[in-house]
């Protein structure tokens, strides 16, 4: 495997100093081969750490070093990832107006990209706007199109994404039996993977965990949450919501 592939593995198995290693040490040999995909890969993955480890304002600070070097390059396809972070780092920090700015321009240019999985994955962040910004009909619209699109393509690596989104939706929704059951079918899915979530998954995943124990108590959450870890994703969608 090459070192793109390499690091985001590494990323999502939750190998946080082995993905430092690998990212400054592909800095070095990409600069010094004048490969500006590495470097910007690298540096993205450094911005990836940082905001998992809850320092946005240097996962901002690695993504911004990223775009530079991708727009000095003329490569429009290096943008893609860089403005991926700048836009999770301005949902992350409550600016929702802004983030949702950055996704729709993050989507029109994987659209120019031909890249329909990035699309589908940046509408699932845009989402999550609208449901913070309180435009429920516009969120829950758009996460049921991303999940029917992840399922009709069979893209294995999103369905814990949107077991996440319906955990969210459900503890908006006050539906928190739902929400506790949903974050066990979303920590299965992810567990069969052998992956942990996104930065930004994890914070809205934890948030609604939270809200799901407080509501019912442990010995209720518990109950649902063991209910949602033996159910399969697409089954957990055929369920009546009650």
């Amino acid at each position: 495997m090459d070192f793109s592939t390499d690091v985001r593995w590494a990323f999502r198995r939750g190998e946080t100093d082995a993905v430092v290693r690998m990212s400054e040490a592909e800095i070095e040999r990409a600069q010094a081969a004048g490969d500006p995909a590495g470097e910007v890969e690298a540096r993205y993955s450094l911005a990836r750490v940082a905001i998992r480890g809850g320092d946005l304002p240097g996962g901002e600070a690695r993504a911004r070093e990223a775009l530079e070097v991708a727009l000095r390059s003329g490569e429009r396809s290096l943008e893609e990832r860089p403005r991926h972070v700048l836009a999770g780092v301005a949902r992350m920090s409550g600016d929702l107006a802004r983030a949702r700015d950055l996704y729709r321009e993050s989507i029109a240019l994987n659209e120019a990209l031909d890249q329909p999985m990035t699309v589908n994955s940046e509408y699932h962040n845009l989402a999550f706007c609208e449901l913070g910004m309180g435009n429920l009909d516009v969120a829950r619209q758009l996460f049921a199109e991303g999940r029917e699109r992840v399922f009709r393509n069979d893209w294995a690596d999103f369905v814990p994404y949107v077991c996440v989104a319906d955990a969210v939706l459900a503890s908006v929704e006050g539906d928190h039996s739902r929400a506790a059951r949903m974050v066990g079918v979303t920590d299965a899915a992810f567990a069969s993977l052998g992956q942990v979530p996104d930065p930004d998954d994890a914070a809205d995943l934890a948030k609604t965990r939270a809200a799901a124990i407080e509501a019912l108590g442990p010995a209720a959450f518990g109950e649902e949450y063991a209910r949602g870890q033996a159910i399969d994703p697409r089954a957990a969608f055929t369920e009546d919501r009650r």
